[in-house]
């Protein structure tokens, strides 16, 4: 049937059970990125991923983020991939530069490898808009994670 979704339904996508998810955490901005692993890792435990199925590797900044997750991608034994970090826009052109730079790399180790990476590079204007998306995000990436890693596995 012509539209129709040949994988499993959405809710169903969304468990973790069995799965080895990959997170790289940029330090850069501690506290937010922080706030994302927290939030990331609750959320993968709730929808019934493992914690000894986790693996978190912290890297200086967002732009060492995609070269970590090319190094776990390499390794063929995880089901997805989390990027995080945060990039506040300063008064310098070095914001677009890591954010369209870490942003591109990390969609390219995503389609490179055939493996979902849920990038949450935060990319705000302002610390009070990093504050406000830390959680929501975090548990975003989990939930993305999750369901591609199931989403791929049944294509």
């Amino acid at each position: 049937m012509f539209g129709a979704d040949k994988g499993t339904a959405a809710s169903d996508r969304l468990n973790g059970k069995k799965l080895n998810i990959g997170i790289v955490q940029a330090r850069f901005n501690a506290d937010i990125t922080n706030a994302l692993a927290n939030a990331c890792k609750t959320e993968l435990l709730a929808l019934g991923v493992s914690e000894k199925d986790i693996d978190h590797v912290t890297v200086p900044g967002a732009l060492e983020v995609p070269v970590a997750l090319q190094a776990m991608a390499e390794k063929g034994t995880y089901d997805a991939l989390i990027a995080l970090g945060c990039i506040i826009r300063g008064e310098t052109y070095h914001f677009e530069l890591v954010a369209n730079e870490s942003g591109s790399a990390v969609t390219r180790v995503s389609l490179d490898y055939q493996i979902p990476v849920a990038n949450a590079i935060l990319t705000t204007e302002n610390l009070e808009q990093a504050v406000a998306r830390q959680t929501d995000k975090g548990r975003d990436a989990a939930q993305v994670a999750v369901e591609m890693a199931n989403l791929l596995e049944s294509i």
